[in-house]
């Protein structure tokens, strides 16, 4: 078992927290990307400034590189870091793909299927590439001789029987933990041949937030809650298949435009079942509740990207590996 740490968007320089999570025994550091940071370049900086720690990307969309620049992508960093690079992917949102991206969101769980496989086969396969699917193709290509692990974040069944067939791990974000279980026997039930449960490391999102003012730090999850909920389908689902209500009252409020509204239909027991936030004991033993449990390889704490640096600061040192 090991607690990484994600960083959503980044309060000062990702590289100075880098060199402190290494220090406080956090096992990777995985940088998100949506907009204003290209995480592979911070990554490759990163890579260059530390020693032990774990690196990865939570995520980096299948639309907007191609399967080739990803393979590369990833070989590179795995190179430069001497091997501790782990590839996440996922589908992002349609709002990300198309009105930043300015491509269409198309077949997003065939996208994965094709993007993942065509990446391993880049990476480590046994033969010049030769791919002719749905919406990708490659011909004539070597591979680039990297064993590097693909993560996705999957979170509707369709993208989950990816996960089972491809993927060398899971990134949930937004499934309540109470039903991550159910979630990951789905997976299982889909492994093909010659796969174990214990191929697919399951790495789930926990935004986290430690304050001595336990309602301010809760009021950091919420509003992350209210963020995803608020602008993605597939997260809406997610939560909406055990918070239906409230997931239908945070949506329509952010569609309105009133953010404190949409926060506010966080209920407590969202928070505690999609996050960590509280004081610095509370947080802790809610923590060390998730490190324990059966179905959970490797939780990431994300510091949510509407904490303040305070919170941000006081979250990694409060939840550090060492202090749990």
């Amino acid at each position: 078992m090991t607690l990484d740490l994600l960083l959503t968007s980044q309060s000062g320089d990702a590289a100075d927290v880098a060199g402190r999570a290494e220090a406080l025994g956090y096992g990777s550091l995985w940088l998100g990307e949506l907009w204003g940071t290209a995480a592979p370049v911070k990554l490759a900086q990163i890579a260059t400034q530390t020693e032990t720690i774990g690196l990865g990307t939570a995520i980096l969309n299948v639309y907007s590189r191609s399967p080739a620049v990803l393979a590369m992508t990833a070989a590179s960093l795995d190179e430069l870091s001497d091997g501790r690079f782990t590839l996440g992917v996922g589908t992002s949102t349609r709002k990300a793909i198309e009105d930043l991206h300015s491509t269409d969101f198309d077949r997003p769980v065939r996208r994965s299927h094709e993007t993942i496989e065509l990446i391993k086969a880049f990476l480590d396969g046994d033969d010049r590439v030769e791919y002719d699917g749905e919406l990708l193709s490659a011909a004539d290509f070597p591979p680039l001789g990297r064993e590097v692990p693909v993560y996705h974040a999957a979170l509707g069944p369709a993208n989950r029987r990816v996960v089972a067939r491809l993927c060398d791990g899971w990134i949930p974000h937004n499934i309540p933990f109470s039903e991550l279980p159910d979630a990951f026997d789905y997976v299982v039930e889909h492994l093909p041949d010659g796969r174990r449960p214990d191929d697919v490391v399951v790495a789930p999102y926990v935004p986290s937030a430690v304050d001595d003012d336990a309602e301010t730090a809760r009021d950091v999850v919420r509003g992350h809650v209210a963020y995803y909920v608020g602008n993605g389908d597939g997260y809406k689902r997610a939560v909406g298949a055990k918070y239906p209500d409230a997931a239908d009252a945070v949506r329509e409020a952010w569609t309105d435009g009133d953010r404190r509204r949409a926060a506010a239909a966080v209920t407590d027991e969202m928070v505690d079942d999609l996050g960590v936030a509280g004081t610095p004991e509370r947080a802790r033993e809610r923590m060390r509740e998730l490190l324990e449990s059966a179905v959970i390889d490797r939780p990431m704490l994300v510091v949510p990207g509407n904490a303040s640096e305070a919170v941000a600061e006081r979250t990694i040192e409060a939840l550090a590996p060492e202090r749990l």
